[in-house]
């Protein structure tokens, strides 16, 4: 579910997504040849000095003040800015499409000018809403003193310390980060606008985020399109994820011109790789831009490295080597006594921790997500039902891996919550099925994405009664990646008529390229 941009190491992310978000989340669109008629870009008057420039359009800024936590104002107030990228063309806009990006946590303004370029024509009459989520980009920071690269390098100890220590410093200002403020906030921009509805268009975290809108919103959402998605009522042991691990590895050989990989081989490869570091974890230097880190590679963090960090971007250059694309062959070497292909994967992956504060992150999952054990049970009892859950797992039901193994890997997921706090959490959980609206749904996921399965992206769009979903062959997290502007032509499309129109290209996407494995 998290994205992480591999430029800023921040989630959106699943990714991760990024990231490493995302991986950590996520979730930047590719840049597309411009569709829109080259006009000259202008700011508002007396806009902000952060307010972006889409060549074509006029962009509006500005921030509304909001309180941090509803009914509770003595713990403050919370600034959330925004930006409006009008139509291009003549005439009132036929509509307004709000997107978000992914993490929690990601940034959305700064990235206007990637959305004015590959959303094209849909901005002719379309009128464009971003709006930074509270903590994230130019909304009010409320940092919590846990930086991006200390949580992901951490071993699994020092990431729950880590998310204790996160909501220490926060206080009880920690049940300002939810979905729920996240929506009512993008709703008071809305009436703030005068816009009747907004068609919501949400990528990885955003498609947990937009059905949250659209459950306490019901008449303000038009239709929705949900991209690299995952269900409210997700599995809280991950085991979709784990088993499209093993998925993936099939199929990238399976479609590899010059049989590059055997899939079954492949996934033998990584279930050996899995046991001997369950037994014995290696420890890897990472640098960054910020330092060195020494990372204790587990099983844990291999399950991360595949699940969140091989999905990232796969199918955005189908011709260059990816993470995935190199899997096999790294593993392959791994169980012949080479463990240098596999180090040098996880070097490149950690290139990309940052210092960039992770409160907006850690909040939300900690505050929002469904967990193994009941949040209102002290400590110790969240840990015994978390371990009666572990134990209840079937055989094999999280692929290569064991189930402890591979829900250690999650950052938003497995125990790392299980420390945070009672008494400075939201008073009310998420709700994992709230009643939606009978609006137009679509749904797409990557057939490589192991971070939000075509499994999860199913029962996303389960949760409503009139969408449509489909899986688009050869790409990951997020589909938007792909180069083409298949993916982007069908959501553009879909968010102008309610339809997808024609959707033949999602199915003939070019296979990635995979470095053949060498015995």
């Amino acid at each position: 579910m998290t994205y992480t941009n591999k430029k800023t190491g921040r989630r959106a992310g699943l990714a991760v997504a990024a990231t490493a978000l995302l991986a950590t989340a996520a979730t930047i669109l590719p840049v597309s040849t411009p569709r829109a008629a080259p006009v000259a870009a202008s700011r508002t008057a007396n806009a902000p000095t952060w307010c972006p420039t889409v060549p074509g359009h006029r962009v509006d800024c500005d921030a509304l003040d909001r309180p941090l936590v509803a009914g509770e104002p003595a713990l403050g107030r919370v600034q959330v800015s925004y930006a409006v990228v009008r139509h291009s063309g003549a005439g009132p806009a036929k509509g307004t499409v709000a997107v978000n990006t992914g993490g929690p946590g990601e940034v959305v303004i700064d990235r206007a000018p990637l959305f004015g370029h590959a959303l094209g024509d849909l901005l002719k009459d379309h009128d464009l809403l971003l709006v930074d989520p509270r903590g994230t980009g130019r909304s009010e920071r409320i940092p919590c003193g846990v930086t991006d690269a200390e949580y992901r390098f951490g071993t699994r100890a020092q990431q729950r310390a880590s998310v204790e220590r996160c909501a220490e410093n926060l206080g009880p200002r920690a049940a300002g980060y939810t979905s729920a403020a996240t929506a009512d906030d993008i709703d008071a921009v809305r009436a703030r606008l005068g816009v009747p509805q907004l068609s919501l268009y949400g990528l990885s975290y955003g498609t947990y985020l937009m059905p949250v809108y659209a459950s306490r919103h019901p008449e303000r959402a038009r239709s929705i399109v949900q991209s690299g998605a995952y269900p409210l009522g997700f599995d809280p042991l991950s085991r979709p994820q784990a088993q499209a691990v093993s998925l993936s590895l099939h199929r990238v050989c399976g479609r590899s011109p010059r049989t590059a990989c055997d899939g079954k081989q492949a996934v033998n490869d990584l279930k050996t790789v899995a046991t001997r570091l369950r037994a014995r974890p290696m420890t890897v230097p990472v640098t960054t831009g910020h330092g060195t880190y020494s990372v204790r590679f587990t099983e844990g963090k291999l399950a991360n490295l595949l699940y969140e960090a091989a999905s990232r971007e796969v199918g955005a250059a189908p011709g260059e080597p990816s993470l995935l694309g190199r899997l096999p062959a790294a593993l392959s070497a791994f169980t012949r006594g080479d463990t240098a292909p596999l180090r040098t994967l996880v070097q490149e992956d950690g290139a990309s921790g940052s210092t960039e504060d992770q409160a907006p992150y850690i909040g939300v999952v900690c505050n929002d997500y469904r967990q193994a054990w009941s949040a209102k049970a002290p400590v110790a009892e969240r840990w015994r039902q978390y371990r009666a859950a572990l134990a209840g797992a079937e055989r094999g039901e999280h692929g290569a891996f064991s189930a402890e193994g591979f829900n250690e890997g999650p950052t938003d997921g497995g125990d790392v919550c299980i420390g945070w706090p009672r008494e400075n959490t939201a008073p009310h959980r998420q709700p994992t099925h709230p009643k939606l609206p009978d609006v137009p749904v679509l749904v797409l996921s990557g057939d490589l994405d192991a971070n939000t399965p075509d499994a999860n992206g199913v029962r996303a769009a389960r949760q409503f009664d009139d969408s449509r979903f489909f899986s688009v062959r050869n790409t990951g997290h997020v589909p938007e990646w792909e180069p083409t502007g298949c993916v982007t032509g069908v959501s553009t499309r879909f968010l102008r008529t309610g339809g997808p129109g024609d959707t033949s290209c999602l199915r003939g996407l070019e296979p990635i390229t995979v470095e053949p494995v060498r015995e």
